[in-house]
């Protein structure tokens, strides 16, 4: 468990402020914009953050979509007591100390969404709901139709979170990407060696990491992308079995039982263990995740809420669900990526590492989300799918002069094995997932 950051009769802070990512600040003064309670201040933040801080009896909670934040609102002899952790085994553990485990069930826990300044009174007995206000509203539609334009607009973007995380971390450390060659692991590669090159640092401190458990066609596919570019040398793959994919020790790493981000989080998890098997020391890691939401590149026929005309009408769909005020919005876990994403953060932490994922910045997303694709698609699935590889490929080069190779899409979880062996570790039922979680708190 972290050191208690803050802890009052009524309010107790079990967030750890060194996980945080921020860029253009100390934690001081963001916490200090939060606590204003301003949308506009807190847009302000740059950077992965998740902080909360008490004002008489106000809470004010803000994250961002690259660290989770949960609270749960317990009940004491002398009034409520607001417990905030990053993780639901951290709130019942803590709450085991007190003497109030059986109050704790995990879906009383609650999410605190991303993008938005939660705040919540500790007054008694009933609860009041929280007030939320959006601190991010990225302006639809901002771009032109130029690919060109838009690829260097986003890439470059990204380029930019990658500058100034650089500028925070030492120099002297290396850095590990989690690559299967795919258009978003591939461009964060490409960028992050222009980067160091440009700042005449030396991009030896990459390596590409590749899970391959029995021969999974990433490790080729990621060979082949940096082969064509002359970069194999950054490559390291990490042979794997198939006993190394357990995907109940993955829901209670990750807190949740959503089917596709088990199965992702399993391949995440089983890499981070090799590589800290493999380096004691390393600590930084970077990935890709968010690309798919940024650029709406998930199969739709895959769910049957969606529609093409939802995707593409509904702002941030992929990264927050259907919004907070939406009856289908999780309190517990609220939605899309804002939910999602744990199955980098929470893998990568449980080993010990400090991992980044440019595309899942408010700067990144907000590019994104003007790129005018009704325009470029006319509604059809085809062309939806198609146009992430056209936009990053371009905006690639137009940011690094590299020609990124760009191969068909497919999920890291069915990249890492052959699909005979992912039928053999993963049930094909998202019930059973749900079952296994709920019985870790019985």
């Amino acid at each position: 468990m972290p050191k208690i950051v803050q802890k009052l009769p009524d309010f107790v802070n079990l967030i750890d402020p060194d996980k945080n990512q921020i860029f253009n600040m100390s934690h001081e003064e963001a916490e200090e914009l939060i606590a204003t309670g301003n949308p506009d201040e807190v847009r302000k933040i740059e950077g992965n953050y998740a902080i909360v801080t008490k004002q008489e009896q106000q809470v004010y909670m803000a994250r961002s979509i690259g660290r989770p934040m949960r609270y749960f609102m317990a009940k004491q002899v002398d009034g409520p007591l607001l417990i905030v952790a990053d993780r639901i085994d951290e709130i019942y553990e803590y709450l085991k100390e007190l003497g109030l485990e059986e109050q704790f069930r995990p879906d009383y826990t609650r999410m605190v969404p991303a993008h938005y300044v939660t705040r919540l009174d500790v007054v008694g007995c009933p609860d009041p709901n929280p007030d939320h206000k959006r601190y991010f509203t990225p302006k639809r539609n901002s771009l032109d139709s130029d690919l060109n334009k838009i690829g260097h607009a986003y890439v470059g973007a990204m380029a930019n979170e990658c500058a100034k995380w650089l500028d925070n971390i030492p120099k002297d450390e290396p850095i590990g990407v989690l690559f299967s060659g795919g258009i978003d692991s591939g461009s964060v590669f490409l960028v992050l060696y222009d980067l160091l090159l440009k700042r005449g640092e030396s991009p030896s401190r990459l390596k590409a990491f590749t899970l391959s458990i029995d021969n999974g066609p990433d490790a080729k596919q990621a060979h082949q992308f940096l082969d064509k570019l002359g970069l194999s040398m950054f490559h390291e793959v990490f042979e794997g079995e198939i006993s190394d994919l357990d995907y109940k020790e993955t829901i209670r790493v990750i807190e949740d039982y959503k089917q596709r981000d088990v199965e992702a989080a399993t391949m995440t998890l089983a890499l981070c263990k090799i590589i800290r098997e493999r380096y004691p020391e390393w600590t930084y890691l970077i990935d890709g995740d968010g690309g798919d939401e940024n650029l709406k590149s998930y199969p739709i026929e895959d769910n049957p809420e969606l529609t093409i005309r939802s995707v593409l009408s509904n702002p941030l769909l992929y990264h927050e669900g259907w919004g907070v005020d939406k009856i289908k919005h999780s309190l517990t876990y609220s939605g899309g990526q804002s939910r999602g994403h744990v199955r980098v953060y929470a893998t990568a932490s449980k080993y010990g590492f400090k991992g980044f994922s440019p595309y899942t910045l408010p700067n990144v997303i907000e590019v994104s989300e003007g790129i005018p694709f009704i325009q470029l698609t006319d509604w059809k699935h085809d062309e939806l799918y198609a146009l992430k590889g056209e936009v990053v490929q371009r905006g690639v080069k137009a940011v690094t002069g590299l020609d990124m190779p760009v191969f068909p899409k497919r999920r890291m979880q069915h990249g890492t094995v052959s699909m005979d062996d992912f039928k053999k570790v993963f049930p094909d039922n998202e019930d059973e997932y749900r079952m296994y979680f709920h019985s870790l708190y019985r």
